[in-house]
């Protein structure tokens, strides 16, 4: 069996295979058993749930050309294309949804993908990264390509600081390396706007670095997602 979906609605992360059940008819699929087994049981208290997996079925019904565009899965009317991607959680976000946004957006961005890291952002985002000014996912991507050729063994760690209804605003920190191998710890704070599939549309970022020594790092884990018992920010002091 093969989901319509191919990531979890509650953890942004890929569906896994011993995580299937049936929801109107279709495969839906969670990023672990327990998930899946607390949604199958409780379907009628899971509504995030169900409005995420309610707009793929839209989309997929709206395959003729007659119906070609589908409802918004947030509920305001907004108009998505049949093929739209849907990135939960979605607004309006409350505290735990807000959370696993900020979550999703630091594991993402520290496998240093490019092209992965984009596909949150809707496709005519705007961003606005220290002093450039960036529009759109082709710009992204080619942004992100050109700061991961040149920060070497980036770790990031964001942290929630406040949201209301589509908005979050995060604070963060990373560590990397330039050519010459010296090290920086870069401090930065993040104003995030949402389109109702969840994917950001509106990034406002101001950074500054600081250069360390290389014994002062603290962000010290293998390359890949910071491990779930790492300290954060606030842990950290920084």
């Amino acid at each position: 069996m093969t989901a319509i979906n191919r990531s979890c609605p509650r953890s942004g992360r890929p569906v896994a295979e011993d995580s299937l059940t049936t929801y109107r008819g279709k495969v839906v699929g969670f990023c672990n058993p327990g998930c899946r087994d607390d949604f199958a049981a409780n379907v009628g208290d899971r509504p995030k749930d169900r409005a995420y997996f309610d707009a793929l079925i839209a989309e997929d019904a709206a395959a003729a050309p007659a119906s070609s565009r589908a409802t918004s899965p947030a509920g305001t009317g907004e108009a998505l294309p049949a093929d739209a991607q849907v990135r939960p959680p979605l607004p309006p976000f409350d505290l735990e949804g807000a959370l696993r946004k900020v979550r999703a957006a630091e594991d993402a961005w520290n496998t240093r993908d490019p092209a992965r890291v984009a596909l949150a952002y809707s496709e005519d985002s705007r961003w606005r990264n220290r002093s450039e000014f960036i529009a759109g996912r082709t710009q992204i991507e080619a942004f992100l390509r050109r700061k991961w050729a040149r920060e070497h063994e980036y770790r990031l760690i964001k942290e929630y600081w406040a949201h209301a209804d589509n908005r979050i605003a995060v604070r963060f920190a990373y560590e990397w390396h330039d050519d010459d191998g010296q090290w920086f710890r870069s401090y930065g704070n993040e104003n995030w706007e949402f389109d109702s599939r969840g994917l950001m549309r509106v990034r406002h970022a101001s950074i500054n670095d600081v250069a360390v020594d290389e014994v002062e790092r603290v962000m010290r884990w293998q390359a890949g997602p910071r491990p779930q018992d790492h300290p954060g920010l606030s842990e950290l002091v920084l």
